[in-house]
């Protein structure tokens, strides 16, 4: 089937455009987005994922309000036009590509929003993600991060919040990585240990990702260093984008939990000195509320021709050990030397990491 972009010198394979380039079940193409206040007081997500060969498009916005993370969830089946970005309600705009993106919340379930991000930053071209088990490619994509600046509101209930002011990171990845009902094969101990810190800087952005196998070998790791920019700078620019030799941290957990209390990143760059920074964490959120680990709501499950819900979750009631919550993100204070900053640190720790002396599917520190 043709597309207008068929008309655009952009195909990769002989297939037409919205023809998929590989045949696995796990392809999918995705946007995520987060905003939060500079006192690390207000919080939104917004995920959208294009999931072709299994033909479901799924959408999520997530935002906390006094303690309570309410979350509007939607699915669908993935149109022949994966250019009409929109599930349950939840609105995807790319108005000027790697600069400006546009979210809306229809209200249906009583959460509506009216959010647009705009670039702060250069965005970062992370190294390819590639993960093999046992022979298998259970990983393998790219991913792109960019820090941006909001303005627009969200609202609860017909309580209204205003986002002006709020700084935030989005990702946009493709490739194969697992979704959906689980491939079947023989069983195995899970493990996956995940660290991201993209932190705002007046200046800077400091940019920290790192995956380690059980034994805490790292099979993908990056940083990176971006200036914040005006919006007359171009946001594709290689040679503003610093980027870091080695990746590495310090964290201690909190007692029976798989989440930081503190953690210190620390950047070796290539022609400059170290960059060191330190997390406190201030707020949490779930990463469930956007699909992550969720049992019928999960990234590229099928749930129905057109779905939606609203759900919530009480931070202070949250068991820390279950399954569908270990992943989260922290919003965070940051501090670089003399500079303050904030950002978040998203974790997921499955499995043992011998590190941290975790030795356990899901056991404490």
């Amino acid at each position: 089937m043709l597309h207008p972009h068929d008309d655009f010198p952009l195909h990769q394979t002989p297939e037409p455009f919205l023809h998929v380039g590989t045949d696995s079940p796990n392809a999918y193409d995705r946007f995520f987005f987060n905003g939060f206040d500079r006192a690390g007081e207000r919080f939104f997500a917004v995920a959208l994922g294009v999931y072709p060969n299994r033909r479901v498009m799924d959408a999520s916005f997530s935002c906390i309000v006094d303690g309570v993370q309410h979350n509007v969830r939607g699915s669908r089946a993935c149109p022949t036009d994966r250019t009409d970005t929109t599930a349950g309600g939840v609105r995807v705009e790319v108005l000027e590509p790697m600069r400006t993106h546009r979210i809306t919340v229809d209200g249906r379930h009583g959460v509506a929003a009216d959010l647009t991000v705009t670039a702060l930053s250069p965005a970062i071209e992370e190294p390819r993600f590639r993960h093999v088990v046992d022979g298998r490619v259970v990983l393998d994509y790219t991913r792109l991060t960019q820090f941006g600046s909001w303005s627009g509101w969200f609202e609860i209930d017909g309580e209204r919040f205003d986002a002006s002011g709020f700084v935030g990171v989005r990702d946009r990845s493709w490739g194969v990585r697992p979704i959906g009902e689980p491939i079947a094969g023989p069983p195995a101990v899970p493990q996956f240990f995940w660290l991201w810190a993209p932190t705002v800087f007046d200046d800077a952005c400091t940019h920290f990702a790192l995956n380690h196998e059980g034994s805490g070998r790292p099979w993908h790791q990056s940083g990176a260093v971006v200036p914040t920019i005006d919006v007359a700078d171009p946001t594709i620019d290689p040679g503003r984008v610093q980027r870091a030799h080695t990746a590495e941290f310090d964290v201690t957990w909190t007692p029976g939990t798989r989440w930081a209390e503190r953690i210190t990143t620390r950047l070796g760059m290539w022609h400059a000195e170290p960059i060191e920074v330190t997390y406190e964490p201030v707020l949490r959120f779930q990463m469930n509320g956007i699909g992550y680990r969720d049992a019928v709501w999960g990234h590229g499950k099928w749930v129905g021709p057109d779905e939606s819900t609203r759900d919530q979750i009480v931070l202070a009631d949250v068991e820390p050990l279950h399954p569908d919550m270990l992943h989260i993100q922290a919003i965070a204070r940051a501090r670089w030397g003399d500079r303050e900053g904030i950002g978040l640190v998203e974790q997921l720790v499955i499995g043992p990491h011998e590190p941290s002396g975790l030795t356990g599917i899901i056991d404490g520190a």
